[in-house]
């Protein structure tokens, strides 16, 4: 296992960036919106709350709801996390078995807000997300070398085109990668009690041998290709098969976006990818043993990850005030904004 003061900068898709910007200048510059997979049954014990937050996270956000309903903080769901610098909306449960829906008047604020509520029969689960809308605000853009807006706006329409590499965010693995080095400590015998840490460290791991693999994919060139034995996921779904080789009907697929390139999430059991592609996964990932062996102890089990991520309804325009750039788009559920925004600035 290599030891990492800091994290990789694991190679783009595109040449280095054109450009620099400022990101997050203010809350309002990054705005995220949640899409959930499911419909509202209208009745049950639990309360869906949707709720508009600046400036607080998650965490904060559910301890106020279980205080205000007056109910323990582990009755109350959420399917993510969403970032504290930043406006977002997230839907919440509220476990209220044979009481009224709340009072919400004296719980909102300047920075809290409840867009609506409705009845629902069971606990919002993690995950329970079709994904996420973004609005992003790029301000202070500075070109480098003899780039210019259309430098920019090419880069743009490539990613329209052909999405980003599907990389676990940086803050995955916590400031300077410490994740990483709580996630090797846990593996080599020290004890964590938190289940949420515990949690933590084992996704910073599995996460971190991921991104190693789509880097080593992105080096070779072959990240948007089949190689012998890949493994292919249904876009929008879990579900995948193997390619022993790429025939006419595959490539058609794979340029219409149905079928995906995957890497591993590591695990318990045998590699689900064969030939050329099992060699690049277990090459890539040779000198990691310590986390390959700590998530296989810990009980999880193999599983696929899409190495592209096509970024959905994408648009952008220049703001009137300066050299600011808007981003409009969305992704699904579990893929990181910031992985669109590192092959841009």
């Amino acid at each position: 296992m290599t030891d990492y003061s800091e994290l990789p900068d694991w190679p783009r898709a595109s040449e280095k960036p054109v450009a620099s910007a400022v990101i997050r200048s203010c809350p309002e510059d990054f705005q995220v919106d949640e899409v959930l997979n499911f419909a509202f049954d209208g009745e049950g014990e639990h309360l869906l709350v949707h709720v508009r937050k600046r400036h607080q996270n998650t965490a904060d956000i559910a301890q106020k709801l279980a205080r205000h309903a007056g109910v323990k903080v582990r009755d109350i769901g959420y399917a993510g996390l969403k970032d504290r610098n930043a406006v977002t909306t997230q839907w919440f449960s509220v476990w209220l078995p044979g009481k009224p829906d709340p009072d919400w008047s004296a719980f909102e604020n300047d920075d809290l807000q409840i867009l609506s509520s409705h009845r629902h029969r069971r606990k919002l689960q993690r995950g329970a997300l079709q994904g996420n809308r973004f609005v992003i605000v790029l301000r202070d853009i500075e070109f480098s070398g003899i780039a210019d807006q259309q430098t920019l706006e090419q880069q743009l329409a490539v990613i329209q085109k052909q999405g980003v590499p599907n990389y676990f965010g940086e803050q995955r693995f916590g400031r300077g990668g410490k994740n990483l080095s709580e996630a090797a400590a846990m593996f080599n015998g020290r004890r964590v009690k938190a289940r949420h840490l515990r949690s933590l460290y084992l996704s910073s791991a599995r996460s971190f041998l991921f991104n190693e693999v789509l880097a080593a994919r992105i080096t070779a060139g072959n990240w948007r290709q089949v190689l012998p034995g890949e493994v292919l996921m249904l876009a929008g779904s879990r579900s995948f098969f193997v390619a022993d080789e790429l025939n006419e009907e595959i490539e058609q697929r794979l340029m219409n976006g149905d079928v995906l390139p995957s890497g591993p999430l590591w695990g318990r059991g045998e590699l689900a990818s064969q030939q050329d592609a099992e060699v690049l996964e277990q090459n890539t990932l040779a000198g990691q043993a310590v986390y390959r062996e700590g998530l296989e102890t810990a009980g999880l089990k193999q599983e696929r990850r899409a190495l592209r991520l096509a970024v959905a309804d994408f648009q952008w325009q220049w703001l009137p005030e300066g050299k600011n750039l808007q981003l409009c788009f969305e992704l699904p559920s579990g893929c990181y904004a910031t992985s669109v925004l590192r092959e841009l600035i």
